[in-house]
């Protein structure tokens, strides 16, 4: 009856049962370690955030409202290596009388190798680049990716192309890109350095090729932390007839934080971007970037974030922003989500 049991996935594998006919079930040909270990072969995690975001401002009204659900599965290869791969659901619930059931689309939008060999961690596949702490890029690359550590100390590099296609016009914002990162901790700062070498860009802000190399510091003192970032980039292409702002520089200060685990737990937080067009790609703020041409943006953010329930926490973001060129025009909004992890 146990093994019936098993085979129909009635019971697991860590049951009390197979436990306790353990051996008769092995005299039955079931190996109960097999079963063990193939129940642990592979995992399934997830998320769903819910999301309301409305932007105001110089360039118009806008409101947005969707669910998005993640579904992550992680297969073991061997002792050393695994597969990851992420099937993501995207519902709008705004669509004015289009589709407001609010299906919309699931896509395959994550699949990579990762593992060891040796002191180098690898990464394969493709999966999500952050870079500079997303203030340059924050989405999916086609890439490999190779690092390690020297006790404090990381060296890290990345080759590949960007892949972040955008559906409505079914072109990515770049193409082939190499990327390499060194960093370390002394106590409780933080310092790292970025380089970037990015060909066939095609956003509004900048074009061709950019080569963008960041610096950057955080320190932690008991509740708070605070950062700041150099951004330099280096693209001469023209946009509309003007050359890209090659600058930029962001600060920031955050309190506390929420964290899944423990409900009740809080987190203040806020920046300040100074960034010119050449020193960003795919951004990783929920404020309205993408409206401002070449010569960039500025202005800053303020948020919090609170865990209502375990795995479960809220956030709320504000966004000011303004053209760093002659127009002054502003964007500013308003974000909120709630996001669910199982």
């Amino acid at each position: 009856i146990v093994a019936k049991a098993l085979a129909k996935g009635a019971i697991g594998a860590d049951d009390k049962l197979v436990s306790e006919f353990a051996d008769e079930l092995d005299n039955l040909g079931v190996r109960v370690a097999k079963l063990e270990k193939n129940a642990d072969a592979v995992k399934i995690t997830g998320n769903i955030r819910t999301h309301y975001d409305h932007t105001t401002g110089d360039f118009g009204k806008s409101s947005d409202t969707k669910t998005r659900s993640r579904l992550f599965f992680t297969g073991e290869v061997n002792d050393n290596w695994h597969y990851v791969g992420m099937l993501q659901n995207e519902q709008k619930w705004n669509n004015k009388g289009k589709n407001d059931s609010g299906d919309s689309e699931t896509r395959f939008q994550r699949a990579y190798l990762t593992g060891n060999i040796g002191v180098v961690n690898m990464t394969a596949g493709r999966y999500n680049g952050t870079y500079a702490e997303g203030n340059v890029y924050d989405t999916r690359v086609d890439a490999v990716n190779a690092n390690t550590k020297f006790g404090a100390t990381y060296l890290g590099a990345t080759w590949g192309k960007m892949a972040n296609q955008d559906f409505a016009t079914t072109k990515s914002k770049a193409d082939e890109f190499t990327q390499a990162v060194l960093g370390g901790d002394i106590g409780n700062l933080n310092l790292e350095a970025n380089y970037l070498h990015v060909k066939d860009l095609d956003t509004d802000w900048v074009k061709g090729s950019d080569n963008i190399w960041t610096a950057a510091a955080n320190y932690k003192a008991g509740d708070w932390k605070v950062g700041a970032m150099y951004l330099h980039g280096d693209a001469d292409d023209k946009v509309d007839g003007v050359e890209p702002d090659n600058d930029g520089w962001v600060a920031s200060l955050a309190y506390k934080g929420a964290s899944s685990a423990k409900p009740g737990s809080w987190g203040l937080f806020g920046k300040y971007y100074d960034q010119g067009g050449a020193t960003y790609i795919a951004h990783t703020m929920n404020g309205h970037y993408d409206s401002f041409g070449p010569e960039g943006f500025k202005g800053w953010m303020v948020g919090g974030n609170l865990t209502v329930a375990k795995n479960m926490v809220a956030q709320v973001e504000y966004y000011d922003l303004k053209d760093k060129g002659s127009t002054d025009n502003h964007a500013k909004t308003l974000w909120s989500q709630m996001v669910v992890t199982f």
